[in-house]
């Protein structure tokens, strides 16, 4: 049986779908905190919540292969790993299967440590484990697409620093892979996107499909996190936002090894699409 954590979140039901299609569904579980609003996965759902270990436990009874999908709130990260790992040991979990981040071991990126520590956990469970080592997801960029039609420039803090993020799809696809199929345990995947671009580039290609001229702007960190908090982001969050595009400046954002492509037999979507995508939703 392989069960998914966050089975309702942007990439845990990108996930299931893409399982779905090489799994039969009836081996399929979805781990979520709110049972009611995984009814339309198509597969059994379990309660499980990385903050009630009590919950876990009984998740997991069955499972032999999760997905650990990081949890979304940051700071908390380590702690609620914990929690699931220490569960998925009590209930006989064979194999962990971990979305981390790129370049975890030496990333200068401000989420990198709760990475390193659930790696750490990881390797010091007992469990056989595979690390899938996401880079930026390309949606990350594209929710500034419509501020950039609105302003007439997009804005960041990234300078030349050149970005190899993939969609969202793309590492959902490789976790189904990597999940489903046999060879992976013990590995460490670096995953990224095909073509690495820089905010430049993200801003020629929006003045390309959408006629206009949207240049990029380039700002001290400073500037651009009251930028963001102008629009209504928690500081804290604005400075972090601003704090990885600085990061992404310096290469934190970067790797060429095309290892994300190989996994799933084609190219990672086009940065083109992408914009597409997002100027049909602006």
């Amino acid at each position: 049986m392989i069960a998914i954590t966050g089975a309702t979140g942007q990439l845990g039901r990108l996930v299931v779908e893409r399982l779905k299609i090489r799994v039969e569904p009836s081996r399929l579980r979805a781990l979520v905190r709110t049972p009611a609003k995984a009814g339309d996965l198509g597969i059994p759902v379990r309660e499980a919540d990385y903050d009630r270990p009590e919950t876990l436990v009984v998740a997991l009874t069955g499972v032999d292969t999760l997905l650990l999908v990081s949890s979304s709130e940051v700071g908390r990260r380590t702690e609620q790993h914990r929690h699931v790992i220490e569960a998925a040991r009590a209930a006989g979990v064979r194999r962990i299967v971990y979305t981390s981040l790129l370049h975890a071991d030496t990333s200068a990126l401000s989420l990198a440590g709760e990475h390193r520590d659930t790696e750490r956990m990881l390797k010091d469970s007992g469990l056989a484990w595979t690390i899938l080592r996401n880079g930026w997801y390309t949606e990350n960029y594209m929710g500034a697409v419509a501020g950039a039609l609105a302003g007439g420039a997009l804005v960041g803090s990234a300078g030349r620093g050149r970005i190899a993020s993939a969609a969202r799809a793309d590492y959902a696809e490789a976790a189904a892979v990597v999940l489903a199929d046999a060879g992976h345990e013990g590995q460490t995947y670096e995953l990224a996107g095909d073509a690495a671009y820089t905010l430049d580039d993200l801003a020629a290609e929006i003045s390309r499909q959408s006629g206009r001229t949207i240049p990029y702007r380039d700002l001290p960190q400073a500037d651009y996190a009251a930028i963001l908090a102008g629009h209504g982001l928690p500081p804290d969050l604005a400075q972090a936002i601003a704090g990885w595009d600085v990061d992404a400046s310096q290469g934190a954002l970067f790797d060429d090894g095309r290892r994300l492509s190989t996994l799933i037999g084609r190219p990672t979507t086009p940065l083109s699409e992408s914009v597409a995508v997002a100027l049909k939703q602006a």
